[in-house]
């Protein structure tokens, strides 16, 4: 059997975690889930986020690389909770656009991590989950997370739009966009269903896939 690398992306509260249980459960594939409590610089970050986000964005690359790269020699395939182009396209961009990295460090930081992606084999399929910011606060809510509350529309609008132009330019391998506005996988097998099939038709090889 054809060993397969599928990662999910997409904002915060739109299911990722979900949908890599659901199909590491269906498919029999790996899950590899994000992991961000050993982060040294994170408390700090919170404390002061001009200070630390360029020290903590490093970080999150590191172990990001390095996650990617243990995916790669793992013999079965396997999916993966957030891809490691999103810590560089979406959160140190914001970061940056906020104003709390210095141009400076992010020219540093872009460099290397696009010297780094130049060596590093991509997944076969990016599946992009797609959600409104309604969408959004209504599953941050659902799920309860206390640190979470305090996510404003405001900060998913903008990486939202980030999340847009990033998959706009994004070529170096299949993407599949799911409509999470309109897909309850979680609470609807056929929705599930569907999403797997599309998946498997974009592993093939087949060039247009859209959900009807």
């Amino acid at each position: 059997m054809t060993k397969r690398f599928v990662a999910i992306a997409g904002n915060i509260g739109v299911g990722k975690s979900t949908l890599t249980r659901l199909l590491s459960e269906r498919l029999g594939w790996e899950p590899f889930y994000e992991a961000v409590s050993d982060n040294p610089y994170l408390a700090d970050f919170y404390q002061d986020m001009t200070r630390y986000a360029f020290h903590s964005q490093i970080f999150f690359l590191s172990r990001r690389l390095r996650h990617h790269r243990r995916l790669l020699d793992f013999p079965n395939s396997v999916v993966q909770d957030r891809s490691v182009y999103e810590d560089a396209e979406i959160f140190a961009r914001n970061l940056f656009e906020q104003g709390h990295i210095l141009p400076r460090d992010y020219h540093t930081y872009r460099e290397l991590y696009e010297v780094l992606i130049q060596f590093l084999p991509p997944p076969d399929l990016v599946v992009y989950l797609r959600a409104s910011v309604p969408t959004l606060l209504d599953r941050i809510a659902q799920r309860g997370r206390s640190f979470e509350q305090g996510i404003t529309p405001a900060y998913l609008d903008q990486l939202n739009s980030l999340y847009a132009a990033w998959m706009e330019g994004f070529m170096l391998c299949p993407v599949l966009t799911v409509p999470a506005d309109d897909l309850d996988f979680v609470h609807n097998g056929g929705h599930l269903d569907l999403i797997i099939q599309k998946i498997e038709e974009k592993l093939s090889g087949k060039e247009e896939v859209v959900f009807a």
